[in-house]
């Protein structure tokens, strides 16, 4: 058997830091201070006891570091982190030289056990087993043997949550909402743990603080006051939560000072992970652009931002569109085509609206005559909308011009019904840089 005690910092990070090693091991309890993993059965997984621990604490942010001990047995592991903790050095003894102060079941009987001479968890061990279950009680003897290895120890597992919800007191009154985010900050950095032990991707989440005043100024006062928090893609992001927190608290209010705050997930989904590149140079820093967007619709509300949306439409000028922000809204992604051949002569500049051209001898002009040199692309599509104009039904080329360039122009193609007697006519869609 392979035992880890560890002890938290604080004792708010200590359910957080079961979270984290259930990554680890299935096993996993809290035991009075501190918490007993058992991982034999995962040392082969995680490449034996040093890249096991190494993992475990070396790589644990944003969790504070813990101290901690290893050893065959639970109890063993535990007394051995009760005498780093008081010596601030990591002990290494035998098991019979472990002080009787570090088996939890012998301290209320430290006092008799000194007078005659026991001190140590081997001194306790050569007492007739008989004698010491009618003096002590039959609990000393089995957590001696548990300590020895010699009978097995139970401990009621820790698991996961199905959804995140934890409370804090406050250290002092906040009589602002940005006072509140410091301490927002330290849920979360469990929430972040959470997210990776659950394997999930947040889309929603609420904040709550709990007023200390029942009445102010004659005036009744709800016990809490919540704050809900939406994203628009899923994420893992603390970083971008915590800006996203802090934009939403700048533009809160207290009613009253508060005491406690509360953080609890509303909406979560499965965790697809983050796309990076294998090359180090397409990593672009800084924060992505639906984030930018979710930042700045609270800052400047969301009515006031626009952001570009595509749409499932052939003709150039129907590709895209403008509309409002929604950051609370998980924003549909349509399922993109395989690029066809002629994707890759789009223009990079279109003209809001399409310009006509004249025609000379049976050739459109711009600056001069133009030469045609790829085409034509033959678009025709539209046929459901209501336009003025019908459908489009044109032939796109690419055409030079000897004093503007490479521009992109189209030919309206006749239908039908109009007959040969209407002329052609030639615009002007969009210009290559």
């Amino acid at each position: 058997m392979y035992w880890i005690a560890l002890q938290p910092s604080n004792e708010q990070e200590r359910t957080a830091w079961a979270w984290r090693a259930l990554q680890f091991t299935p096993r996993v309890a809290k035991v009075e201070e501190a918490l007993l993993l058992e991982a034999s059965a995962s040392l082969r997984l995680w490449g034996g006891r040093r890249r096991l621990s190494h993992q475990l604490f070396a790589q644990c942010e944003p969790l504070a570091p813990a101290r901690w001990s290893e050893a065959a047995t639970a109890l063993k592991a535990l007394g051995l982190l009760r005498m780093q903790r008081d010596a601030e050095t990591a002990p290494r003894c035998r098991t019979q030289d472990m002080p009787l102060a570090m088996l939890s079941a012998a301290r209320e009987h430290l006092e008799s056990l000194e007078r005659i001479g026991c001190r140590t968890w081997g001194d306790l061990r050569r007492l007739p087993r008989a004698g010491v279950a009618r003096r002590f009680g039959a609990a000393l003897v089995d957590a001696l043997d548990a300590a020895y290895g010699q009978c097995p120890e139970r401990f009621r597992w820790e698991q996961v949550p199905e959804a995140f919800d934890v409370r804090i007191e406050l250290p002092s009154l906040a009589t602002s909402a940005p006072e509140l985010l410091w301490s927002a900050q330290r849920l979360l950095a469990q929430f972040q743990v959470w997210l990776h032990a659950r394997n999930k991707g947040v889309l929603a989440l609420e904040l709550e603080w709990t007023l200390d005043l029942r009445r102010l100024n004659g005036l009744d006062l709800p016990p809490h006051q919540r704050l809900p928090v939406h994203t628009a893609q899923p994420t893992q992001d603390v970083g971008h939560l915590r800006r996203l927190i802090g934009e939403h608290l700048a533009r809160a209010s207290l009613a009253a000072p508060a005491n406690h705050l509360r953080l609890r997930s509303l909406e979560t989904v499965p965790w697809a992970g983050a796309s990076r590149s294998l090359l180090p140079d397409d990593d672009i820093e800084g924060e992505a652009l639906h984030q930018f967007i979710e930042r700045l619709s609270v800052r400047i509300g969301a009515a006031n931002v626009m952001q570009p949306c595509a749409r499932a439409d052939h003709r150039p000028e129907c590709m895209q569109s403008w509309q409002q922000a929604q950051p609370g809204r998980t924003q549909a992604v349509s399922k993109t085509r395989n690029p066809g051949p002629m994707d890759a002569i789009y223009p990079a500049w279109l003209l809001p609206r399409a310009q006509r051209l004249e025609v000379r001898c049976e050739k459109p002009c711009y600056q001069g005559p133009l030469r045609l040199l790829v085409g034509p692309q033959r678009l025709e599509t539209g046929w459901w909308d209501a336009a003025p104009d019908g459908p489009a039904m044109r032939d796109y080329f690419i055409a030079r011009s000897d004093h503007a360039g490479l521009l992109w122009v189209y030919r309206e193609r006749l239908s039908a019904a109009a007959g040969e007697s209407q002329a052609v006519r030639w615009f002007l869609h969009g210009v290559y840089a």
